[in-house]
């Protein structure tokens, strides 16, 4: 049994990079659910994902504030050591963002199939106090996903300042490796600092809109 869900989970995931790549989602869904997934669990895994992906990005941020901070207290040792690490930083923060953005994407993608589907399936009723109270679910579920897609963007477009502010930095340093281009980096940390911290809060803000969001359709 545990070897048949393996084959079933790496059958699944080889569809999945298939048709990403193709951007084909009518084709993926129609797939999936023909496996027994539809788009309600494709929708509570995407957005499980998002989630994780914002809880990294916010680490990351974290970390490269911190590896700011070290640069800015520098009291010794290989200024070219310094960039290096600095540069890392950024990258690895760059990368977490654009993770963060394809997640939210593709929970967007899925949302858009699965309220067009059952907006659709919502006329086949013949009991009209049937398809009242579907219409009534439909409504509070799409209130409630647009309050979590609204988090989720916020959130994401915090990050961009905050790369600008990094990839400026870094790239001052790697223009001007000498003692006076640390000094005069000091002079943005109070900024970059607080953007961090502005972000890291609506990091948090989204991260608990995506768990009430799960909670609702279970």
């Amino acid at each position: 049994m545990k070897e048949f869900y393996m084959k079933r989970c790496v059958f699944a995931l080889s569809l999945f990079f298939l048709f990403s790549a193709f951007g084909c989602s009518k084709t993926y869904y129609s797939t999936m659910e023909s496996m027994g997934y539809d788009k309600r669990e494709i929708m509570t895994d995407r957005v499980e994902d998002a989630r994780e992906s914002q809880e990294e990005a916010k680490e990351q941020f974290a970390s490269a504030l911190e590896q700011f901070k070290s640069v800015v207290n520098f009291d010794g040792g290989k200024l070219q050591d310094v960039y290096e690490k600095l540069n890392d930083e950024y990258e690895m923060s760059e990368d977490r963002a654009d993770d963060v953005r394809k997640r939210i994407d593709k929970v967007e993608d899925v949302a858009e199939a699965l309220f067009d589907e059952w907006a659709e399936e919502i006329t086949q009723y013949s009991s009209s106090k049937l398809r009242a109270s579907s219409q009534k679910k439909l409504t509070a579920t799409k209130s409630k996903y647009n309050g979590l897609i609204r988090a989720m963007r916020k959130a994401e477009k915090k990050m961009y300042p905050v790369l600008a502010a990094f990839k400026d930095q870094v790239l001052y340093l790697k223009h001007n490796l000498n003692a006076q281009a640390i000094a005069a980096l000091e002079g943005e940390l109070t900024t970059i600092n607080a953007d961090v911290e502005a972000l890291i809060k609506e990091m948090d803000k989204s991260i608990a809109e995506a768990d009430s969001f799960i909670k609702s359709l279970e």
